[in-house]
């Protein structure tokens, strides 16, 4: 049987321990300053990227990586005789899935794999660690694909947002919006369903109003949350990272609950002090 290979992108937010532990090849996109274009996560990390926001003043654009650089990596691992499975960010937040399906038909080999995750952030980042199980236990790529799709609509992916200042600047919220958001002190909750991003209740004051909320919401399916991994994601958040780990290992009972930065691309969208609880229903 054929080595299987996990690959995955920049977005899916796994810690460098994760991604070297598990053996999973990262595919960069592109965080664009004007005519300067960084790798997000290669020649750019989140504390240079907010340095370079303030110095600029302007936010980075994001783009996906181009067909041909997913033609690179898929072929190195053909050539090594592997089976691939790709799952990134889902296909409705960005070109990335359709620039892997474009490479995988310029290739035309039956050895690759796509599976759409509907999702982003460690959201894509507990399906990749599901793959990565299911291939060390001698799963062949398409038997792991058909196992990750029944586990995609159970993924569970809610944020707090800090500040509205970045969902404002890149279009995602009108001036009307921010501004009485941000006098209101809005802290709102942002959640993927079914490959879309929706708002959900809205904490007012501190960000420990909004992570109140949302870990209520959290501990009200505890019973039904599969105990293998669940994540705790934050653009330079550690002060609410260690309450909620605190919060929640008092809650459940988790095997494996992972503390993961998100990388420049999921910063740029949703801002410094964002932090989110992510997990797989039974």
């Amino acid at each position: 049987m054929k080595k299987v290979k996990i690959i995955s992108d920049s977005t899916c937010d796994l810690s460098k321990e994760l991604i070297l532990k598990n053996d999973i090849e990262i595919v960069p996109l592109y965080v664009n300053f004007n005519e300067d274009s960084y790798l997000d996560g290669v020649n750019l990390n989140v504390e240079q990227m907010y340095e370079l926001v303030s110095s600029k003043k302007v936010l980075p654009k994001t783009a996906a990586p181009s067909p041909g650089a997913f033609v690179e990596v898929f072929q190195k691992y053909l050539d090594l005789g592997c089976e691939i499975i790709y799952m990134g960010i889902g296909s409705k937040f960005s070109a990335t899935f359709t620039s892997a399906n474009v490479a995988k038909q310029t290739l035309e080999s039956d050895d690759i794999y796509l599976v759409d995750s509907l999702n982003l952030s460690s959201g894509t980042g507990l399906l990749v660690l599901k793959a990565a199980r299911m291939a060390e236990q001698g799963l062949s790529a398409k038997e792991i694909k058909e196992e990750v799709e029944k586990i995609v609509p159970k993924v569970r992916s809610q944020f707090v947002i800090d500040t509205l200042e970045y969902l404002y600047k890149g279009g995602r919220l009108n001036a009307l919006s921010a501004l009485f958001g941000g006098m209101l002190r809005i802290k709102p909750i942002i959640k993927v369903r079914d490959g879309v991003m929706a708002v959900g209740k809205k904490g007012r004051g501190t960000i420990k109003n909004g992570i109140d909320l949302m870990l209520n919401e959290v501990f009200q399916e505890k019973d039904e949350i599969d105990d293998e991994f669940m994540m705790i994601t934050h653009s330079l958040a550690d002060i609410s990272s260690e309450y909620i780990k605190t919060r929640i290992n008092d809650e459940i009972n988790i095997k494996n609950l992972y503390e993961t930065p998100a990388g420049c691309v999921i910063s740029s969208h949703c801002g410094k002090g964002t932090i989110g609880v992510l997990y797989i229903l039974k």
